[in-house]
């Protein structure tokens, strides 16, 4: 676009056949050849827009190429897509399980090596092609057009489950504006006019028993659909209905919704921070979390693990990045987006890491003194009878059991223990020690709707501070699954040219008509199955293709050329190496890792068994193992179908329908691909440079107007980014792929 706004209308050389209407663009700010270009709206001049032109197909309708509004709308909407529920739920867990604040090492390295080299590629190779997934990996090569389609697979089954997430907060959010809060305490039941505790409640424990019984009514095994739960089915339609609306417009209406579902998570998560440091045990909850295990950092699980948190908490592979950075203009610094979207998702995964403790650690001070209330009274019971009075301390008062402290009992606990040995079993005390309450580990819904909820029950004012969280997981969640979504309506809008309204409402009504599965009582399970088989060795592999596609079959030169002339620098070094070897190597290595993993550990879940009030692993059915599978093979049987109908030539590279292009020192030029009868220039790359023709002079070529009415340059029809052919006898014009 212009840089003072003005419109400009362009005029056709009265000599242009139809054949070359699709022309893609080059903003090269040092050639006044290719200057960016806007299109005059509706003849109107209080109507005019800045916006990238593209041409709507054969039938030569011009439609606008939607941008974002400003930079800072563009950075909430990566930083809402990339920041997620893995950062509140995961983070923590693998924190906790890794060596506590040691785990922040390997994270940060492999952040550096994995995470933000391939962030950046993504956001360059979207912002320079300005396509979805589909149209980026069929541009750079049409025989791995098959990852833009394993993309938006890998995506749509994601969406399918990550909303029944966002339903499942929905419903605590709809819960919680209640004083006591409902699942504050087991509920108690009439039976022969005897009043008594729910036994399942009374089991387990009350938040427990809420989850598993109230909200889900969760049946006992896979095989038990046992019926649709309504109250979720509601819940999962008002999510759905809730991500049609915001992502109907396209980033129009989406971008507008980011500024607050990006920013509220931060303004609950630092609430929460300043008031549980507040609170009597919060900071045994830090100082466990952060307390470093060095000797753990030396085991492959804890790298392999980090690698997979890195991969995932910034979105790789899913085609939401690529998506979103499509709708930048060219020249925007996009290296600079990849290191702060990172750096943003790691700061916000500690200050997560920093609550969860905090409240942890405040619920188990809770649960510790209540464990030495009790086992003092056991104790009171057992003096003289199996324990004697010598060996209780004497500065310690047992004939007050409440004034006896967590230290004190602690004392009691190890003298009993030493004295009696063999006999201690039988006594049946408890040490109720903080550190084996916080070792407790827990993670996903475990800690959503388990841990952090009955946390909440103990806060003054529980109900404020249960909407607020609740709501933070609905905006946290929204935030990914708009990101998610754009990656599969981008793409397809681009690929096959139909309106942004009707695939978005056919993508939501048919993700919904799927997610009934989710929302029967058995739908737990098929979250967890979807959760564990249907993104993870998918994405790995899309990502190992696109570093490959673009480092090894375009070239790193060539693409390090492409960044420099959009950037306006060359990239550091660092990124060469990365993208060629480094990278490239610790993919295929965290590949084969979790593809050892797949194979060694059996299908399993956990399921939760009503009669005995606690959660087992059971194996998946045959029939479960078989969707497992299945869900593995359609998320990548994409890549090698279309390699393998290009490569036969079943489908021919140049009747994709889109037009065939190529970079010309870091331009976007056309060529004109001319079969037995001239067709529709397409959009995917139909050959490669060096076979395609190329365009011929004569009516093909557009010339400097010479009559009157049009502006004094180089004038080409409206092409997919405003910008005409480039002469066919330009010397000097080396060819490249992408």
């Amino acid at each position: 676009m212009p840089k003072n706004g003005k419109a400009v209308k362009r005029e056709l050389d009265e000599d242009v056949t139809e054949s070359h209407k699709d022309l893609l663009s080059n903003e090269d700010a040092c050639d006044d050849s290719f200057k960016k270009t806007s299109l005059i709206v509706n003849n109107h001049e209080g109507d005019e827009k800045e916006c990238d032109v593209e041409e709507g197909g054969s039938d030569g309708e011009e439609e606008e190429r939607p941008a974002w509004n400003n930079k800072l709308q563009y950075i909430l909407a990566q930083v809402g897509f990339s920041v997620g529920l893995g950062n509140v739920w995961r983070f923590p867990y693998l924190c906790q399980k890794n060596g506590g604040g040691a785990y922040l090492v390997p994270y940060l390295i492999l952040l550096v090596l994995i995470g933000i080299p391939l962030f950046f590629l993504e956001l360059a190779v979207g912002q320079r092609i300005r396509r979805g997934s589909i149209g980026v990996w069929n541009y750079i090569s049409p025989r791995l057009g098959g990852i833009g389609f394993a993309s938006c697979v890998v995506c749509f089954f994601v969406a399918l489950y990550y909303n029944v997430i966002i339903s499942w907060s929905l419903f605590y959010f709809s819960q919680s504006f209640q004083q006591p809060l409902p699942w504050k305490e087991c509920p108690l039941t009439k039976n022969n006019n005897i009043t008594h505790v729910q036994p399942e409640c009374e089991k387990s424990s009350a938040t427990t028993y809420y989850w598993y019984r109230v909200a889900l009514d969760i049946s006992d095994s896979i095989d038990d659909g046992g019926g649709l739960n309504w109250k979720m089915t509601l819940c999962l339609l008002a999510a759905w209905s809730m991500v049609c609306l915001a992502m109907i417009k396209g980033i129009q209406s989406s971008g507008k919704v980011m500024y607050f579902s990006s920013l509220f998570p931060y303004v609950v998560l630092f609430c929460f921070l300043v008031r549980s440091l507040l609170l009597e045990g919060s900071m045994d909850g830090i100082r466990h979390m952060f307390t470093p295990k060095l000797e753990i950092m030396l085991e492959p699980k804890v790298w392999r693990e980090a690698a997979t948190q890195v991969f995932f908490a910034l979105g790789l592979g899913f085609g939401g990045v690529i998506a979103f950075s499509s709708y930048n203009k060219r020249d925007n610094n996009c290296h600079f987006d990849a290191v702060l979207v990172s750096f943003i998702n790691f700061f916000t995964s500690v200050l997560a890491t920093l609550v969860v403790f905090a409240v942890l650690g405040f619920k188990a001070n809770i649960m510790i003194t209540k464990c030495v209330s009790i086992n003092t009274d056991k104790i009171v019971t057992l003096l003289g009878n199996g324990i004697e009075e010598s060996l209780i301390p004497k500065h310690i008062n047992l004939s007050v059991p409440s004034q006896v402290s967590n230290e004190d009992y602690a004392e009691m606990f190890q003298v009993i223990k030493m004295v009696k040995e063999d006999k201690f079993p039988d006594l049946g005390l408890n040490s109720c020690s903080i550190e084996d309450e916080l070792n407790k580990a827990v993670q996903g819904t475990g800690l959503a709707f388990i841990a952090f909820t009955e946390a909440m029950t103990h806060f003054p004012a529980s109900p404020f501070w249960s909407v607020m969280f609740f709501l933070m997981l609905v905006n946290l969640g929204l935030g990914s699954m708009f990101g998610t979504i754009e990656g599969i309506l981008t793409p397809l809008i681009d690929t096959f040219k139909v309106r942004k309204e009707f695939l978005t409402v056919g993508c939501c009504v048919l993700a919904f008509s799927i997610g009934l599965l989710f929302v029967q009582r058995s739908g737990n399970y098929f979250v967890a199955m979807f959760d564990d088989y249907s993104a993870t060795l998918p994405l790995l592999i899309v990502v190992v293709l696109e570093n490959v596609a673009v480092a090894w079959i375009y070239g790193i030169d060539k693409f390090f050329e492409d960044l420099k002339d959009m950037l306006g620098f060359t990239p550091y070094r660092f990124y060469y190496y990365m993208w060629k070897y480094i990278t490239p190597i610790l993919l295929l290595v965290l590949l084969g890792s979790s593809f050892v993993q797949l194979i060694m550990t059996p299908p399993s879940y956990s399921a939760w068994i009503q009669e005995e009030a606690k959660e087992k692993s059971l194996s998946f059915p045959p029939w479960g193992i078989v969707v497992c599978i299945s869900l593995v093979v359609m998320a990548v049987m994409p890549v090698p179908v279309v390699f393998g109908l290009r490569y036969f030539n079943i489908i021919d590279e140049n009747t994709s329908g889109l037009s065939t292009v190529s970079y010309k020192k870091g331009r976007i030029i056309k060529e004109s691909a001319r079969p037995e009868e001239d067709d529709d220039a397409s959009l995917i790359q139909g050959k490669s440079p060096s076979e395609a023709p190329s365009p011929m002079p004569g009516n093909s070529i557009y010339r400097k107007q010479s009559n009157g009415g049009g502006p004094d340059a180089d004038t080409a029809p409206n092409g997919r980014y405003g910008i005409g052919y480039l002469m066919a006898d330009m010397p000097d014009m080396p060819e490249s792929d992408l």
